[in-house]
Parts: structure tokens; sequence; C-alpha cells
């Protein structure tokens, strides 16, 4: 019999590493546990539009920011409207 190769022993001894458990990011637009009907985020805040934006001016997706669909709908609008009036910069530094 011959041996097996290498690369098939090594993979057999490797130990695997425990799913880490991720605490759930909460929506920063959220007020008081509860969402605001109509969903709105004024496109003059810009602390809280900076937070959402990347040092590039991109907009950060819905998985590092923790937003729901509505919520992130509404801070994209938001963003854009920044843009459009010049609070905001289209491309970072």
């Amino acid at each position: 019999m011959s041996k097996p190769p290498a690369f098939k022993k090594n993979r057999i001894n490797r130990k695997r590493s425990k799913a880490k458990a991720r605490s759930k990011k909460r929506d920063p637009l959220l007020i008081d546990g509860k969402r605001p009907r109509p969903m709105f985020v004024d496109y003059k805040d810009l602390e809280l539009l900076k937070k959402l934006s990347s040092r590039q001016g991109k907009i950060i997706g819905r998985r590092k920011t923790g937003c729901s669909a509505a919520s992130q709908h509404a801070v994209a609008t938001a963003i854009k409207r920044a843009r459009f009036m010049a609070l905001m910069p289209y491309v970072g530094d």
C-alpha cells in the first residue's frame, strides 16, 4: 500500500476552529427601540450620514451598519440628497 499524500494527512489532523457567536447589530436609526413612521433620515444630519458612509464617500452596506432594509433605503436617499446639495462629497479624500 502506498502512503497518502501529505496534504490529506495534514487536513485530517487539523482542528476546526469553533464559530464565534456574533451579537446582532442594532439599527442606528431606531428611536427608543421603535422604528419611526414614516422612515425618514434628514439629509442635513451630517454626523449620522458620515457614520454610515466610508472615508471614500461610499455608502456602507447593511451588513456592516446593522440597518434594516427600510432604514438603509432611507439612508441611501439622504446621502444622495446631501451629495447633490454639496453637503457631502461624491468622492472621498
